[in-house]
């Protein structure tokens, strides 16, 4: 096929397009719809799934300990507290840092700063953060601690209190995880609607440019045109529709994401989806037009398949 017989085909199938124009507007908008639904899911899942790591990135261990612990024993039991396959790091903060730690904290509160200045001394002891490789496993280094099975036979106790991500901190994420896991379901389900309806409107509105045309096919079949040939500027007017959609599709989300971008961000804990959709937008229009695309070329090849018998 030369490069003339192809300018033909896109200029055949851009005329009918144009032609054809109230059944082609119903098309793209139906793909419209259809993109935009799909396009909604992927920043749903984006601000959930965000979520969703931000609660089991906050999620950590911090092991208080006694006045009178040695920092060599504290060490030490880092040591150990490091060996454990469930940790992935810790931190040592020293008795000073903790107690300016506090200052800092308490900055605007002068009562409290001023009670701890009466007392003379340190009251904080040294902490431990620890952070788990999975939120599941905090129980199991809790119990690894208080069990004194990180504390040698007869060593003084030297651990004060434990504080952990605790199981209902742990049902609350299991509860989003559901929530992200179902809304990805229910979100797929409704695309798959959508795309069945888009393409049988899609498939309606080529069988009529298919029936209008049906004069200029004979004639091209009179003239020996190609079976190809004949098919090929439906199947480009199928694409067209989809393009054209996702194309809208696009355009429409940029003032829509824009006006939610900082309430997301605040509501959800920083994740913007003006931010996603800028910097993302190479791959959100390969999904968005590419999804078009697909779907104009399915409806036009079922169409031309089921219609245009040569």
């Amino acid at each position: 096929m030369n490069w003339v017989t192809i300018k033909r085909i896109f200029r055949t199938g851009f005329l009918s397009f144009w032609r054809n124009g109230f059944v082609s507007f119903a098309s793209v908008l139906m793909m419209v719809f259809t993109l935009f639904i799909i396009g909604l899911a992927i920043f749903t899942g984006v601000i959930l799934g965000t979520t969703l790591q931000q609660f089991r990135d906050k999620a950590d261990m911090n092991v208080y300990f006694t006045t009178d612990a040695q920092e060599s024993q504290i060490l030490a039991l880092q040591t150990q507290v490091n060996a454990l396959p469930e940790v992935a790091s810790t931190q040592y903060i020293s008795a000073t840092d903790a107690l300016a730690n506090f200052r800092e904290l308490h900055q605007n509160d002068q009562l409290t700063l001023q009670a701890l200045d009466q007392l003379g001394n340190n009251p904080l002891g040294a902490v431990l953060n620890v952070k788990a490789k999975d939120i599941n496993s905090y129980g199991a280094i809790a119990n690894f601690l208080q069990g004194g099975g990180a504390l040698q036979t007869g060593q003084p106790q030297i651990i004060d209190k434990i504080n952990y991500f605790d199981q209902q901190h742990q049902d609350a994420v299991n509860r989003l995880s559901q929530i992200t896991t179902s809304a990805k379901w229910i979100g797929l389900i409704i695309i798959l609607i959508f795309v069945l309806i888009t393409i049988a409107i899609s498939f309606n509105t080529l069988r009529l440019t298919i029936y209008a045309s049906r004069e200029e096919i004979a004639v091209m079949r009179l003239v020996g045109a190609g079976q190809g040939y004949i098919r090929a500027p439906f199947l480009v007017e199928g694409v067209m529709y989809g393009f054209i959609a996702g194309i809208v599709t696009m355009l429409l989300f940029y003032p829509l994401t824009w006006w939610l971008g900082q309430s997301t961000a605040s509501f959800f804990g920083g994740i913007s989806v003006f931010s996603y959709y800028i910097d993302h937008f190479a791959l959100l229009f390969l999904i968005i037009v590419g999804s078009g695309v697909i779907l104009g070329l399915i409806s036009s090849y079922l169409a031309v398949s089921r219609y245009l018998k040569i």
